[in-house]
């Protein structure tokens, strides 16, 4: 089921099961993992897209084969807030996700997160190829960090 925001997404989510956050490209899906107890998103693959049905085989491979309990989606805005193309198109994806899986599917502004990708890989003196391989899976490291820290704090304050 899609949840518009976060604290649906929250009230939805089994306990103790890892989530997974995923960057959205025309090309490519970028893949993080988070642990069972949902503090840290780890980098994990970036996934070449073809056509849905493929690319959603592959990301339901990953949810079982890591139990995931739920999928967060980096959702493109526009830096005035607004939503485009590429929303529409992430939200499109979201929808026909959810008819092939019953896990929560919640979104997370990703305004900047492959701009701040790009600049710990700079910072870590990544080479130009290395970069190009990983910035995808980074970026969703990112986007899922920022859903697991919100997350975190829904938690700690009872909201």
């Amino acid at each position: 089921m899609i949840h518009e925001t976060i604290e649906e997404f929250a009230a939805a989510l089994a306990p103790m099961r890892a989530l997974a956050g995923l960057d959205l490209g025309d090309k490519t899906i970028g893949v993080a993992v988070s642990d069972s107890l949902r503090s840290v998103a780890s980098p994990l693959q970036t996934i070449r897209r073809s056509k849905f049905t493929l690319d959603a085989e592959a990301l339901l491979k990953i949810v079982e084969a890591r139990a995931i309990g739920g999928l967060v989606l980096g959702l493109p805005r526009n830096m005035d807030g607004s939503e485009g193309p590429r929303c529409q198109s992430t939200r499109a994806f979201a929808r026909n996700l959810s008819r092939l899986t019953d896990l929560p599917i919640g979104f997370w502004d990703e305004r900047l997160s492959t701009v701040a990708a790009e600049r710990a890989l700079l910072e870590a003196d990544t080479s130009r190829k290395r970069r190009s391989e990983v910035i995808d899976h980074v970026a969703a490291g990112y986007i899922l960090q920022g859903a697991l820290d919100r997350l975190a704090h829904l938690k700690r304050t009872g909201a």
